[in-house]
């Protein structure tokens, strides 16, 4: 059976010594797994459309054995080039991926998630990049994943409970527009960090070099 989809590509690795696996995030299958055959070979019509956080329309052929499914065509819409051009944006866009990955079923829709990572790949690669579009990331994931932090029974000072409703209501670009003290990024940090252990059961990875660019 032969469907179609769009999706951002959120991990690659081979297969053999010529063909890749595929992991999209799709707004109506949600995550899914493809076989590029033959993609590592130069001839390859996959060459040049298969890398991380692209942006592609594919067709792809269904198993009906296993949750591998055979990639057909790929029609790339966007590359997000920008984002390679900083080590930091690279280590926030690899860490959405694997928040993502971790948190949700496979081939569960995702429209939702999919319009989040979409937009937040847009604002990585059009604005300077900071600490708290990390934070508004998970806030906003976590709404989606129904985990949303309850407010009033949290530790927060009352200007961190102020910044995280900033963070849940506003768009991208008023949320990097917020000035953060040092002190209110550490508290952020810190109480995202146990809540994300909690309701995860571990920290998404990555997250250390997606706040700090530093491995």
């Amino acid at each position: 059976m032969i469907e179609t989809a769009t999706g951002l590509i959120l991990r690659t690795r081979p297969l053999t010594e010529t063909s890749l696996i595929i992991q999209w995030l799709t707004p109506n299958f949600g995550r899914i797994a493809t076989v590029a055959k033959g993609a590592r070979r130069h001839k390859s019509p996959f060459v040049g459309r298969l890398d991380l956080f692209y942006l592609a329309d594919f067709s792809f052929s269904r198993s009906r054995r296993t949750d591998l499914h055979i990639l057909l065509e790929v029609g790339l819409r966007e590359m997000h080039g920008s984002i390679r051009e900083s080590i930091l944006k690279l280590h926030q866009a690899a860490y959405a991926a694997a928040f993502i990955e971790q948190a949700t079923e496979i081939e569960t829709p995702l429209p939702a998630v999919f319009k989040l990572l979409r937009e937040f790949l847009y604002c990585l690669c059009s604005q300077k990049s900071a600490p708290q579009i990390v934070f508004a990331l998970e806030l906003k994931l976590l709404r989606e994943l129904g985990l949303e932090p309850h407010l009033e029974k949290s530790r927060l000072t009352a200007g961190a409970k102020k910044i995280v409703r900033s963070f849940l209501e506003n768009d991208w670009q008023s949320c990097l527009r917020l000035k953060l003290a040092n002190a209110q990024v550490a508290e952020l940090r810190q109480f995202l960090h146990g809540f994300l252990i909690f309701h995860l059961g571990r920290l998404p990875q990555g997250r250390a070099a997606a706040l700090t660019g530093e491995i």
